[in-house]
């Protein structure tokens, strides 16, 4: 085969399938100039040295969002854990609705909660966020889907659900979630934050959270 005929195709191809050829040419290795974006050139060692500080860089990168999201899902798990202790402490029914909203408010640091009891006995506590309506109440027609799949609903909500959930404040609510109470009804959390709430986070908490209250309200009641 003549010089003409080895395309940089072949050499390329060769080279791939043999990683270890340059390891037997030392000098070949040195001499190979690696032409770089910035139009400078330098060596293939050079070159391989600015591969692993890129490779290391992007994983340390990694690891930085892995550490945070741990230390983010350590402090939940603290105010899952302070929300427990509340539940368990309550002993009647109002005081378990009561320790919801607390918790919600302080353990959580939410902006706005709304506590929505269905066909459940009125409690003698005047407070905004506790909504207390007959369960054939028109305005839950616009919530039968999301009680119907029985899972947390995170994003940005219609405005009527928002009205009927938060009133006045409505406007205050860049993004929202629900959350389900089995039999008892559901809970609304607004936030001023648009990105505080969205579709594509993670419900796992959410569905935990959802089901203690639903077992502590089902122990009161």
């Amino acid at each position: 085969m003549t010089d003409i005929e080895l395309s940089a195709e072949r050499v390329a191809s060769y080279l791939r399938r043999n990683p270890s050829f340059l390891s037997d040419f030392p000098d070949l290795a040195l001499a190979m100039v690696i032409p770089r974006h910035a139009g400078a050139a330098t060596s293939l060692t050079s070159y391989q040295l600015d591969v692993l500080r890129e490779k290391n860089g992007a994983l340390a990168q990694r690891l930085r969002e892995l550490s945070e999201v741990a230390q983010d899902n350590e402090a939940l798990i603290g105010r899952v854990h302070q929300l427990s202790l509340r539940l368990l402490r309550a002993r009647r029914f109002a005081d378990t609705v009561l320790a919801v909203a607390a918790s919600l408010r302080e353990d959580f640091h939410t902006d706005l909660v709304r506590v929505c009891l269905i066909g459940a006995p009125v409690l003698d506590i005047h407070e905004p966020w506790l909504l207390q309506i007959g369960a054939d109440a028109q305005p839950l027609g616009q919530f039968a889907d999301f009680r119907g799949k029985g899972e947390p609903l995170c994003g940005r909500l219609r405005q009527e659900k928002l009205d009927f959930l938060f009133g006045d404040l409505a406007g205050e609510v860049s993004s929202a979630v629900l959350l389900p109470v089995g039999q008892f009804g559901f809970l609304g959390i607004g936030s001023a934050d648009p990105n505080r709430f969205h579709p594509g986070m993670g419900t796992v908490f959410l569905r935990q959270i959802a089901e203690l209250i639903d077992t502590a309200l089902a122990s009161a009641a």
